[in-house]
This record gives structure tokens, C-alpha cells and sequence, in this order.
């Protein structure tokens, strides 16, 4: 058995230096750029946005810029009563849930639902509860005034 089937292989083209003559293969007056126009120049690096000099998005929509818009689309926040019975509160009210930093400090309002159970006496004040998450809080011993 011979060693030719061991040999590194040597047919390996090289790749077309495109732009550099008729002779590379892949040149002559165009060169792969189509004809005319921006992207056909030398040095054309037009970024992702550009709209070709119409105004931009960004400019033509001023106030939907930044990031942090979309933090808060609901300022309404429903807490379940198996949220409320991890905490450590009393009276449970908007301000005390914004300053623990148990709802974000944007929301307006809060509503409690019936989803869990309660097994602590809870004092609700100020707070939407609907009428299921009512009866569950009172039936624990807990109260709820508006």
C-alpha cells in the first residue's frame, strides 16, 4: 500500500481578489457592485438606519425615545393573597408597599385577588380587594376598610 493517500491534498484554489483586473477572475469595470450609486462608491458604509436623507425614525417619533417608557404600561398591580401572607407588614397600605419596594414606585393603584390562602391576620387599608380575597382576609381574622 502506498503512502499517496497521506498526503496533504494541494488543490486548493485561492480565493478571487475581486477589483483587481480582468486577469483575477473576478474584475473589470464593475466588480461585483452592480452599477452606480452610493453602495457601488469607494469607502460606502452606510449605517443600518440611514433612510437615504429622509428624515429619521428617531427624529420623526421625539417622544417615544429612551428605554425605561415601557417600565411601568399597568399602573394598576394585582397582588395575590399568598403574596400578602409572606409579608411582614402592618397595616398593609400603598406607601408601605412602596417603600418595602413590594411594587414599583410608579403604580397607582393595587388590587388584591383571591389566589392563595391566608393564614395570618392582615389589616388592609386603602387598597382594591375584590370581593373573594375580602371574605378569605376576614375569615382569618383580618380586616379591610377603604
Amino acid at each position: 500500500m502506498s503512502l499517496l493517500h497521506q498526503l496533504t491534498p494541494t488543490n486548493t484554489k485561492a480565493a478571487k481578489r475581486i477589483g483587481r483586473g480582468f486577469g483575477s477572475g473576478k474584475g473589470g469595470h464593475t466588480s461585483t457592485r452592480g452599477t452606480k450609486g452610493q453602495k457601488a462608491r469607494v469607502g460606502s458604509k452606510i449605517p443600518l438606519w440611514f433612510e437615504g436623507g429622509q428624515l429619521p425614525l428617531t427624529k420623526r417619533l421625539p417622544m417615544l425615545r429612551g428605554k425605561s417608557r415601557f417600565n411601568v404600561l399597568k399602573p394598576i398591580v394585582e397582588l395575590t393573597l399568598a403574596d400578602l401572607d409572606r409579608l411582614t407588614l402592618e397595616p398593609i397600605t400603598l406607601e408601605s408597599l412602596k417603600l418595602n419596594k413590594i411594587i414599583d414606585r410608579r403604580a397607582q393603584k393595587v388590587k388584591i385577588i383571591a389566589q392563595g390562602t391566608v393564614t395570618k391576620k392582615l389589616s388592609v387599608v386603602g387598597l382594591a380587594v375584590s370581593a373573594q380575597a375580602r371574605i378569605a382576609i376576614e375569615q382569618a381574622g383580618g380586616s379591610v376598610t377603604e
